[in-house]
């Protein structure tokens, strides 16, 4: 017999109490700072030494890549070493956070969080997607209050601007604020083949991502942990079940009727190719599906030998489903035809794409396309039913269930609508769980791990905060502020717990003894960069990179750089988080270097990447055309700094100090210094191999 699962702890759970704004610790700590205080009193309590601050290249380095990405330049540590102020330091994070760089670096975040993707076949990411990505990075970089932030992307509208009295007393929706309209990819991104992927898929992205519950566990049963039920689950999807897509075309009429003029003139030149490749290949096509259909069960043979209007729904959906089995490729006719004829398949189909690089036909405008959400008049009036094991086709017709949500603790006020009356719900500084959320998640940034260790699960199983105090007061200035997700930001990293050094040596035994998971902070962690960094800091070290905000994703070159024949394309020194990704069962679509630096693609939310020490990595420094690239760029700038004339002789020194400079933010330690003289002898045709030796230290990979 099975054992029946633990009983969960009887009682309120303490992420669903509200906020009790806990007062800041006295005593004499060292420091005023309420971050500081907090965990003082937490190290003192077990007899810890917190280790004393970090050098100030090492703190420059830290501030520059965690808050922008982007290492500084040798004249920004020169600025900040002759900066004696007391607030010097803080001068610099003031900067940084008001550089659109930051914003950049922390879409990426929340993107991860929110699961973007420019493609992925079993959804519907469309080509204007990374107008959804620039939404995000504009609103980070105007501070937008993340109530805002969140109600614009559920609704389109901030809550204050959904709707205006006109002067005779009429009620309207007023209209959207111009480009608002992007935010809602984050629920077009649900999107997929089934009506209700939408809705499941929103439920499971928001309860995620902004109330930190694991709801979606509640799709074919009561949550065996939480409060949550399976009708409550249900509930919640109807609050996006009356939902659809919209397909937004973004450009002007004179690009549209241009396009269409293009397209009917290609389509006139190719059809006479296509038709003969048709007669050719269609009888290989019909004779290997049919094959392919003779060993389907005996109920599927007959749907599909009946014509496809006369398929009742439910065999549609069986249709559907075995597609991906009777596709035929191109790939699979090629290997049972003929050689000769197989060449003039081959032929034809060279010829019909050189149709549209042919000078001699009109070229169509780019035309982006983007998927946003819309209510469904029809949908909203429908009934809504718990499915069994969430599967659409069956509704259990004896459970209806009406727009809601759990944890809601008076009844909402539906007169704007169920979904804005959620959204309200959910961004009030009422519900415990919106900034407890939110800022867990700017400390896991900061630090590597949140306060609350699962950052998107603050459930029974998940355990408690290492430090609830300070998560609560840091929820309770979260609001205080107006939810400015700057405000928290300059809070974080400015406390003494963020500066100190990371280093640990014998001295430490007892620290480690006594708190080896460093869950007190008394050094600050080492941190593995993303893979987007990573690709920045090779970009950025090699003066290539291209600092453009916005504008579609571009690809990396052919497996991620790696090898001498990597194909060089035309955006590739912009920042990784313009790199496209994706998922496709028939391709690559998120490229290897992302994959082997431990990005996610996109198809589930991602709270916290994984952080592998890996083969692939090391080889990717060693071998890629991308590092080779970098390292001759950067040594053709040393040359052109340290050996201006081609008669002169090397300056030796100074190039190697600015080779660690511009690669670690630090000048090179008298060994290096010794190390590095001899592998040059003075020639710079050496130069590209002291930076390809520095791309491949661990410092390079590693914030301190």
């Amino acid at each position: 017999m099975r054992a029946a699962p633990p009983r969960p702890p009887e009682g309120p759970w303490w992420s669903l109490q509200p906020l009790d704004h806990p007062k800041i610790p006295g005593g004499d700590f060292g420091s005023d700072h309420p971050i500081d205080r907090f965990l003082s009193e937490s190290r003192v309590a077990r007899g810890l030494r917190p280790h004393p601050p970090a050098s100030r290249l090492a703190l420059l380095r830290r501030v520059h890549l965690d808050l922008t990405g982007l290492a500084p330049s040798p004249a920004e540590q020169e600025a900040f070493l002759a900066d004696t102020s007391t607030n010097a330091y803080e001068k610099v994070v003031d900067r940084l956070l008001a550089d659109e760089q930051h914003a950049v670096r922390y879409a990426r975040h929340w993107l991860d969080v929110l699961r973007y993707a420019d493609t992925d076949e079993q959804l519907s990411p469309a080509s204007g997607i990374h107008l959804w990505r620039d939404w995000i990075i504009r609103a980070l970089h105007e501070d937008m209050p993340f109530d805002q932030f969140v109600q614009v992307q559920l609704t389109g509208r901030r809550s204050r601007e959904r709707s205006q009295m006109s002067a005779t007393g009429h009620r309207f929706q007023r209209e959207a604020r111009p480009g608002d309209l992007f935010a809602l990819g984050l629920l077009a991104r649900g999107a997929g083949a089934d009506p209700q992927d939408l809705a499941m898929n929103a439920v499971d992205t928001v309860s995620s991502a902004f109330l930190g519950m694991t709801v979606a566990c509640a799709k074919c049963h009561d949550h065996v942990y939480d409060p949550v039920k399976q009708s409550d689950y249900y509930a919640m999807k109807a609050l996006f079940d009356p939902l659809v897509i919209r397909k937004v075309t973004l450009a002007p009429a004179a690009d549209l009727v241009a396009a269409g003029r293009a397209e009917a003139e290609l389509e006139r030149a190719r059809t006479p190719l296509k038709n003969e490749l048709d007669a050719l290949v269609e009888p290989v096509r019909i004779r290997l599906r049919d094959e392919r259909i003779a060993m389907l069960p005996a109920e599927a043979q007959a749907i599909f030998r009946k014509p496809e209007r006369e398929r009742t729904p439910e065999e549609q959906k069986i249709a559907d489903d075995y597609f991906p089995i009777l596709r035929i490729d191109n790939d699979k006719i090629d290997e049972v035809i003929p050689e000769g004829l197989r060449k003039q398949v081959r032929d034809l189909r060279r010829r019909i794409d050189e149709v549209g690089r042919d000078p001699r036909h009109p070229k169509a405008p780019v035309i982006p396309v983007f998927h946003t959400v819309e209510v469904d008049r029809d949908r909203a009036r429908e009934k809504r039913f718990v499915l069994t094991s969430a599967d659409p086709s069956r509704p259990e017709k004896s459970r209806e269930v009406t727009a809601g949500w759990p944890f809601a603790t008076s009844p909402p006020d539906l007169r704007e609508g169920p979904l804005e009356a959620f959204t309200d719900w959910l961004t009030s500084p009422a519900n415990p769980l919106f900034a407890r959320v939110a800022v867990n998640r700017l400390w896991q940034w900061h630090f590597g791990t949140g306060l609350h260790r699962q950052s998107s699960d603050f459930g029974r199983q998940a355990g408690t905060p290492t430090h609830p105090q300070l998560l609560d007061w840091l929820a309770s200035e979260f609001i205080r502020s107006g939810y400015s997700q700057r405000h928290i930001h300059r809070c974080i990293v400015t406390s003494a717990a963020y500066r100190l050094a990371s280093e640990t040596g014998p001295s430490d035994a007892d620290n480690h003894e006594r708190d080896p998971d460093n869950r007190t902070l008394w050094r600050h962690p080492v941190r593995r960069l993303e893979a987007e960094i990573v690709w920045d800091g090779l970009q950025a070290a090699a003066l290539q990179l291209d600092l453009q905000v916005g504008g579609p994703s571009f690809e990396a070159p052919e497996g991620g750089g790696v090898g001498r024949g990597a194909k060089a394309l035309p955006d590739r020194h912009r920042r990784g988080a313009y790199m496209l990704r994706g998922f496709s069962t028939s391709r690559e679509a998120t490229p290897e270097f992302l994959r082997t630096f431990d990005a996610e693609d996109g198809r589930e939310p991602c709270p916290m990447r994984t952080r592998t020490v890996t083969a692939p990595q090391a080889l990717f420094l060693m071998n890629s055309r991308e590092v080779d690239r970098a390292a001759s760029a950067l040594a053709r700038w040393l040359k052109s700094e340290c050996q201006p004339q081609r008669a002169e002789a090397l300056d030796a020194d100074r190039a190697i100090d600015l080779a660690f400079r511009r690669v670690l933010s630090r000048p090179p330690t008298d060994t290096e210094r010794t190390t590095a003289r001899a592998h040059l002898e003075g020639k710079a045709d050496r130069l590209e191999g002291l930076a390809w030796m520095l791309f491949n230290l661990d410092e390079f990979l590693y914030v301190p």
